[in-house]
């Protein structure tokens, strides 16, 4: 059929004029409007938006689970009016059966759509698509017991088994952390090469598209989000991410992307901040030793603000002593800002609970400021992934909670001031009073870093804060980071999986090996102006050139590997002085 299609000149599925709202009256949300788009034979076209701005909508309509409020959706110039496999959708959640394993969750699709195939046509068929998503060791397990990157590859095999004109991807990998979903880019840019399927693809993630698609189409943000200009992907198949770091129509489309999402999405709804000004209130860790009961003074030595000596951690195991971390030595001056980057199980959160007193030292010493890190304490923020508010409380109550103890001496109008202070600065003026429980992922993260700013922490500690966002809500909170880090200055430390938010944030990016006995394999100074932007970094020459080595490291140590030699281009001691910041 899809040769008719492509002999009649026909596109194989049309949105003419389509708009969707849903609810009446004074109830109404316009979430669509006027979306024109025309998807040909055997193409391959990712649609790129923000959350919240119409995308999951603009596929339910493709897929027949949604009709138009205005306009026509046409498949092979026939209106769609219900779901059919000819249209095969793969969801972000990973919608399998949980009582019947991979085997079973593919069976059960290709048992309603190939029944009259005799069972041995039937069963070639659904080992044919395990096979291709890697999963012949799985077979007979149960979802419950699959990663959720495995999860997504049943999917996956599961969609490709009904063997559908078209494939309807709805953001399928953006529930999984960084390092696998890379790698399922891989695996379904090769599945896709091999099927040559037509293939709308509904993501948040600039890379994924360029790394997948022929046509890129930007959703522009809610409500009555419709279509901006479309961005051809002219690159040559297959796509290899080292490669694409050299490539100049890359790095060209990548920044003329990320310019448009940056000025149509972030920029436009940028909070501006209002007359609030922070009082000049003393915390408690700033206070006289005899307030803080310190029992060691404060150190005359800037450049070693913050030092980790021969650190360790070791886990008691049922097979004896297991050494995650070894021999961490890293010093940081007052005011610097370091990445931890590198695979999953090299110990980088380990490190990071260790200073932030949550987790027993085993050996070695962390010192701040002069004093050691014995257990937690508010000098030390911690943000983490999750960001753990209280549901019942609004966000202004979430962020009081610190600083009401913090600040022991400042009146309750100066502590109030604190809190609208830092809620202001990270977009948060207009849902102060909100429940958090009312509040989005990403809200929910603006509180939990207004609240570690607000304790004016001596060391800022952030385990992958922007880890569980999608990539551009992932943006728009490190500029807001960022900004309101060039007004405190804090010494800060961010475990993170992304090479370009270890870039972007960081004096310096520390570069781990594997686990176990994971420690510093490389540290890269990171020499690029202050204050930072994503629009400005991706126009800096040198901004590249790190990106490489970054990846060259974590390539190396892939799949557990553990080479000898260095790869770094600018490795410096881990003891070694942090470079300057240049100028802006």
């Amino acid at each position: 059929m899809q040769q008719n299609v492509e002999e009649a000149g026909m596109s194989v599925l049309e949105y003419r004029n389509v708009s969707k709202s849903f609810g009446e009256g004074a109830r109404r949300e316009d979430v669509l409007a006027d979306i024109n788009l025309a998807v040909e034979p055997g193409e391959f076209v990712a649609v790129v938006g923000f959350s919240g701005s119409g995308k999951s909508t603009l596929m339910n309509l493709a897929a027949g689970l949604e009709r138009p409020s205005a306009g026509e959706m046409l498949f092979k110039g026939e209106p769609v009016t219900e779901p059919d496999p000819a249209r095969a959708l793969v969801f972000q959640s990973y919608s399998l059966m949980p009582w019947l394993t991979v085997h079973g969750n593919i069976k059960l699709a290709v048992d309603s759509l190939f029944g009259s195939e005799s069972k041995a046509d039937r069963e070639a068929r659904i080992s044919k698509y395990i096979d291709m998503v890697g999963l012949s060791h799985a077979r007979d397990r149960r979802p419950a017991e699959l990663s959720g990157g495995m999860r997504q590859r049943v999917s996956v095999a599961r969609a490709l088994a009904m063997n559908p004109e078209m494939l309807l991807l709805d953001e399928p990998l953006s529930a999984l952390d960084a390092l696998t979903r890379s790698k399922l880019q891989d695996e379904f840019a090769a599945i896709c090469e091999q099927e040559k399927k037509t293939i709308v693809l509904i993501t948040n993630d600039v890379d994924e598209a360029i790394l997948l698609a022929d046509r890129i189409i930007p959703l522009t943000p809610g409500p009555e989000a419709t279509l901006g200009p479309e961005f051809a992907v002219d690159l040559p198949r297959p796509r290899e991410r080292s490669a694409l770091n050299h490539s100049e129509t890359f790095k060209t489309l990548r920044g003329d992307i990320t310019r448009y999402l940056m000025e149509t999405g972030i920029e436009a709804k940028a909070a501006t901040a209002g007359g609030r000004t922070l009082p000049d209130v003393t915390p408690l860790h700033a206070l006289p030793n005899a307030y803080r009961k310190a029992a060691e003074p404060t150190t005359p030595r800037p450049d070693r603000f913050l030092e980790f000596s021969q650190l360790h951690k070791v886990y008691p195991t049922p097979k004896g002593p297991l050494t995650v971390v070894e021999d961490f030595e890293l010093k940081l001056e007052k005011g610097e800002f370091v990445t931890l980057i590198g695979h999953s199980g090299c110990g980088k959160s380990t490190v990071l609970t260790m200073a932030a007193g949550l987790n027993e030292i085993s050996k070695g010493a962390i010192v701040l400021d002069g004093k050691h890190v014995v257990d937690a304490d508010p000098e030390r923020a911690v943000v983490f992934q999750s960001p753990s508010l209280f549901p019942w409380l609004t966000a202004k109550e979430n962020v009081a909670v610190g600083v009401d103890r913090v600040y022991p001496r400042a009146s309750r109008s100066e502590r109030q001031d604190v809190v609208e202070y830092y809620l202001e600065r990270v977009g948060l003026a207009d849902a102060m009073d909100k429940p958090a429980s009312e509040l989005s992922n990403g809200m929910q993260q603006r509180v939990g870093i207004a609240r570690a700013f607000a304790l004016s922490p001596k060391l800022l500690l952030l385990d992958e804060p922007f880890g569980m966002l999608d990539s551009l809500t992932r943006w728009e909170l490190q500029e807001v980071l960022m900004e309101v880090w060039s007004r405190t200055q804090v010494t800060a430390i961010c475990v993170t999986h992304d090479v370009d938010e270890a870039i972007l944030l960081a004096d310096r990016c520390i570069m781990m090996t594997n686990g176990p006995r994971a420690t510093i394999g490389n540290i890269m100074n990171v020499n690029l102006p202050r204050p930072r932007t994503r629009k400005a970094l991706l126009e800096h020459p040198d901004y590249y050139a790190y990106r490489e080595e970054l990846l060259e490291f974590l390539e190396a140590y892939e799949g557990g590997k553990d080479p000898t030699k260095p790869l770094a281009k600018h490795a410096e001691a881990a003891t070694g002085e942090k470079p300057e910041k240049e100028a802006a």
